[in-house]
């Protein structure tokens, strides 16, 4: 079990009617089921967890059926997300750029969480080039800082995928984004960062650094890599990220994209009004969200 205390393996949000209050439970599924297809389909049965904090559930003996799933995490639940760019050395080489010598950061806030399968509100600002990033993402599960990779895992709650959706013209147009490319308004607008399907617990994959990692747009695959192809794993990112700085609990890491987003295709390819993003990672599952272009 994980050395933090949690009674799940893993975990779904979940409603089980149409007015019904959001819960949590574990899902009644195997490791490598589709759970929002099951949820879809009207088949997936969860062992309902009691409480209203991810990391402080306690089990119960009610199984119920789930009418809808959403994400894992709720923005209320993340105090903060740091991502991390040019992390496979995939997208490195595409870039081209040299390895780096440590991780590169920038953060977005916790109102960029978003549900499985809800709509991401792309803003009229972010169309030109709106892209994807199918990314592992690692979940903090208590407070820590100046963290040794020896101890990192100690830290590391569960894991879930994750889509850093971007906006590449105010990423790195100099008339947008200024002299120096910057990542951070570029990529925090809200509900920018969907999470699920579920929170896999940290024993479950140890270190996951042994996972395929696909990004499927309208169900092309444009991202076909594994976790690892990582410069900086789990244990080095999570003790980089706390030197000088907590982690807070629920704090989240979203660990860099492979090689295949839309930017560098050629010619580029940027999603459009009503395309459909997945993220499938091996013993997570499948995380889908459709772009929905605002007016």
């Amino acid at each position: 079990m994980s050395s933090i205390n949690i009674p799940w393996t893993r975990l779904v949000r979940y409603s089980s009617s149409a007015d019904g209050p959001v819960k949590y439970g574990e899902p009644v599924a195997s490791p490598n089921a589709d759970l929002g297809q099951l949820a879809n389909e009207g088949k997936l049965q969860v062992k309902q967890l009691s409480g209203s904090d991810p990391f402080s559930l306690q089990t119960t003996d009610v199984t119920e059926g789930v009418f809808c799933l959403y994400g894992p995490l709720a923005p209320k639940d993340v105090p903060i997300i740091r991502c991390i760019g040019l992390n496979y050395k995939t997208h490195i080489l595409e870039t081209g750029r040299p390895l780096p010598t440590c991780p590169t950061i920038f953060t977005k806030p916790g109102p960029a969480v978003a549900d499985h399968d809800s709509p991401v509100p792309i803003p009229t600002i972010a169309q030109e080039q709106c892209d994807y990033e199918g990314e592992l993402v690692i979940v903090i599960g208590r407070d820590g800082k100046n963290i040794s990779e020896a101890d990192a895992l100690d830290y590391v709650a569960a894991y879930t995928a994750g889509n850093d959706v971007s906006a590449r013209d105010w990423q790195r147009e100099a008339g947008k984004a200024g002299p120096v490319p910057q990542w951070g308004f570029s990529k925090s607008f809200d509900k920018y960062a969907p999470l699920g399907p579920c929170l896999v617990r940290q024993d479950q994959l140890n270190e996951a650094n042994n996972l395929s990692l696909r990004t499927l747009v309208n169900g092309e695959v444009r991202q076909d890599s594994h976790t690892s192809d990582l410069c900086f794993g789990v244990r080095k990112l999570v003790a980089f990220c706390s030197q000088g700085q907590t982690l807070q609990k629920g704090s989240l890491i979203m660990t860099g994209t492979p090689g295949g987003v839309g930017l560098f295709m050629k010619p580029p390819n940027f999603l459009k009004d009503g395309d459909e993003v997945s993220v499938e990672i091996e013993n997570i599952g499948t995380l889908r969200n459709i772009m929905k272009f605002e007016e």
